[in-house]
């Protein structure tokens, strides 16, 4: 790591940080909170993980959901060795009767539920509009729209009063760049659900935010740039890519009732990319 990166990269950074007792109490369901397997030899954690290990820090227990079983199950055993409290659902949250199962299995578990984090999604080959099949666009729009919802519809009605949802979405949503039609407009669709969903929740509390993440150093972020070199092109906000712990950390915020007073905002985690550096390019 070069000098100019180290200025800017602190224990939270690497997940290092104790806990502080932010989610103490808390009954959390993270879909999305195992980790694709990639060809590196040593990979970044990503968003989902990360979030499920922070959360089991900050005194939440936690639902890890997601299409591997293999990989949630490894995240609750980075939970465990730390002490927290966190289980595994093995769901296909592109499968409507799979989403109620993993929404009743975490009230059923958990005792109830205030806390959900919806960090699910899919992309592709950059070929723009010309190599996007009707089939492909249904498949990412399936996991990357269609699930949040789904799970938002299963959850509502279940979330104690005072809740927080959190979806995490990309700057690719706010700038498109992947050259990925239906990643791009998946996630640019998500503010429109989440201010319908904070709509429904408002009378009782229950708020909805986004974070949205630039170049991050994840499982994903790595297999993209493989993919597509040109992603890693240009400059790099303060000299690095940012990681998953540090989405996870703005998540932590939203999830938190340090952001009582906080909904339908998207919470940009890009070190200045979209403003910085496209605006002015």
């Amino acid at each position: 790591m070069t000098e100019d990166a180290r200025r800017s990269f602190f224990d939270e950074s690497a997940g290092r940080a104790p806990g502080r007792g932010r989610l103490a109490g808390r009954r959390i369901l993270v879909v999305g909170g195992g980790q694709r397997e990639i060809d590196d030899p040593d990979p970044p954690v990503g968003n989902g993980r990360a979030a499920a290990i922070l959360y089991a820090r900050e005194g939440a227990r936690v639902a890890c959901a997601d299409i591997s079983g293999e990989a949630a199950m490894a995240t609750v055993a980075a939970v465990a060795q730390e002490g927290g409290h966190a289980f595994a659902i093995d769901a296909d949250v592109a499968d409507p009767p799979a989403v109620e199962a993993m929404v009743a299995r975490a009230v059923e578990r958990l005792g109830g539920l205030d806390g959900l984090l919806l960090n699910v999604g899919v992309s592709g080959p950059p070929l723009g509009l010309a190599g996007e099949t009707p089939d492909e666009w249904d498949r990412v729009m399936a996991i990357n729209l269609r699930s949040h919802m789904l799970t938002c519809r299963a959850a509502l009605p279940v979330l104690a009063d005072g809740s927080s949802i959190v979806f995490v979405a990309s700057i690719s949503g706010m700038r498109p760049n992947s050259r990925k039609p239906s990643y791009d407009t998946s996630k640019t669709a998500l503010q429109g659900l989440c201010g319908h969903v904070a709509q429904e929740g408002h009378e009782r509390g229950i708020r909805a935010n986004i974070v949205a993440p630039g170049l991050m150093d994840t499982a994903l972020g790595r297999d993209a740039s493989r993919r597509r070199p040109a992603r890693n092109d240009g400059p790099l906000p303060f000299g690095r890519q940012g990681t998953g712990w540090e989405t996870a950390y703005a998540t932590l915020f939203l999830m938190s009732r340090e952001s009582a007073y906080i909904t339908t905002q998207t919470l940009v985690v890009d070190g200045g990319l979209i403003d910085l550096w496209w605006r002015a390019g």
